[in-house]
């Protein structure tokens, strides 16, 4: 499990801000590329690392800065250009080399940016390797002699190669053919990927967000803004929508209907699909977010599910632990690790559709007695320094609705990270059930 670490730049998942603002500077990009270069150095005398990155302006800037602090610490680089992420995390697998760099902010708007890094396997760094980086930020820069210096060159062929890989994760004794397909990349990295992916493997696309300019990123289109996907679907008469986030490692998916399925409606979806062909899931992971229906669907299905705190890297941690192939979020981070070593927005959807193909049925037919647990989330903002886990109240308030919730509800207390607020969560089969349990809690810490 993730260990709590104190650290200056790294976050949950990498390194992530403003562009302009520290650190998401030329100057401190310069610095992190020449400290990673030496943290390579000390395992590799010729490192190779692999920069990729989705579609925001700031882009160029940060790649420039990146390769020139490799380059000056002695590593070779190999550029993409344009690459989601879950693209960067296969081909530094399959080239073999030592690093694995995405220079994106995913979902957020363009005005953001950030580094995420992935090794040798194609799976997030551990903690310990922050720690080294971290260490060599703070050391005075040892550049190399001009004989030493890395050098850099494109590589052309990752877009091809990387649609390859999603479509070998494809069963290749169905095809999607006779089946019209909304696309929508959210002017993100898979822009001019992800529709050839749905294409070749048989489908009628229609293409949407697909025209970056370098700030409309996640502007009112992919997995954060699944209503320009729902219209589209609709008005096309198409038979699925699929739309990623801006580094296409996240996924939403509608059927013709319009109807919106979450992440854990797909995640149960690529479990049952499993155990329709006769193999076995031993268990799945969700988070503490995933609603109950699935949990208890699946439980009826004689498959264990775990809960992991919220993030797909706890997630992964969890089904590595366990030896697990299959997890996710709800907001579309999902899992399948004998596919890929990391999320996959394009790879998610193409197993939810082989569910589909496979077994002719739609994927609402699939979900019949799947029916999400409505859920009230109160936030409760405190007052400084407020103990809300030392309030006598709220523990009985809490054991009480637990008690009267039992086997058909539960609930969730946790801090904010960002902000003195205090999140209760009840989930229960009836919605005025769920609200009122909810305020009978916040009500105690107001």
């Amino acid at each position: 499990m993730t260990t709590t670490i104190s650290r200056t730049y790294f976050g949950t998942d990498g390194i992530r801000g403003t562009v302009g603002e520290p650190p998401i500077t030329p100057d401190f990009m310069l610095r992190l590329g020449h400290a990673v270069g030496r943290v390579l150095k000390s395992q590799d005398t010729r490192p190779t690392v692999l920069i990729g990155k989705d579609t925001r302006i700031s882009g160029y800037m940060i790649e420039s800065a990146l390769e020139a602090g490799f380059a000056s610490a002695g590593v070779d680089v190999l550029l993409t250009g344009p690459l989601p992420t879950p693209g960067v995390a296969y081909l530094t697998r399959a080239l073999r080399l030592n690093l694995g760099v995405v220079i994106s902010a995913s979902h957020n708007a363009f005005g953001d940016n950030g580094i995420k890094f992935f090794s040798a396997r194609g799976e997030k760094l551990p903690d310990a390797w922050e720690q080294q980086v971290e260490a060599a930020l703070e050391q005075a820069p040892q550049w190399v002699d001009s004989a030493n210096l890395g050098k850099a060159r494109r590589i052309d062929d990752a877009r091809g190669r990387y649609i390859e890989f999603c479509k070998g994760t494809f069963s290749s004794e169905l095809s999607l053919k006779g089946l019209k397909i909304v696309v929508d990349a959210a002017n993100g990295a898979a822009y001019n990927m992800a529709p050839d992916v749905f294409h070749e493997l048989g489908a009628e696309v229609i293409a949407i967000g697909c025209s970056p300019n370098g700030t409309n990123i996640n502007a009112g289109f992919g997995a954060t803004s699944p209503a320009a996907l729902v219209e589209a679907v609709k008005a096309n008469r198409a038979d699925y929508g699929v739309a990623l986030d801006g580094d296409a490692d996240r996924l939403q998916l509608v059927d013709a209907a319009g109807r919106l399925y979450n992440g854990d409606e797909l995640l149960y979806l690529m479990v049952t699909d499993r155990l329709a062909q006769g193999l076995a899931v031993p268990g799945a992971v969700g988070t503490l977010m995933t609603n109950m229906a699935v949990e208890v669907a699946l439980r009826d299905r004689g498959v264990a599910f775990v809960r992991a705190k919220v993030g797909d890297r706890h997630v992964l941690e969890e089904l590595v632990a366990r030896g697990w192939q299959l997890g996710g979020e709800g907001s579309g981070h999902l899992l399948a690790l004998d596919k890929h070593t990391t999320g996959d927005g394009i790879v998610s959807a193409l197993l939810v559709l082989q569910a589909a193909c496979r077994s002719g049925r739609s994927m609402a037919e699939l979900l019949e007695g799947v029916t999400l647990f409505p859920q009230t989330l109160i936030n409760v903002r405190l007052a400084p320094g407020s103990d809300w886990k030392s309030n006598p109240k709220l523990a009985q308030a809490q054991a009480e609705v637990t008690r009267e919730l039992g086997d058909h509800g539960r609930v969730l207390i946790r801090p904010s990270g960002t902000e003195p607020v205090v999140r209760v969560m009840v989930e229960a089969r009836d919605a005025d059930q769920a609200r009122r349990c909810a305020e009978r809690m916040a009500n105690t810490l107001r």
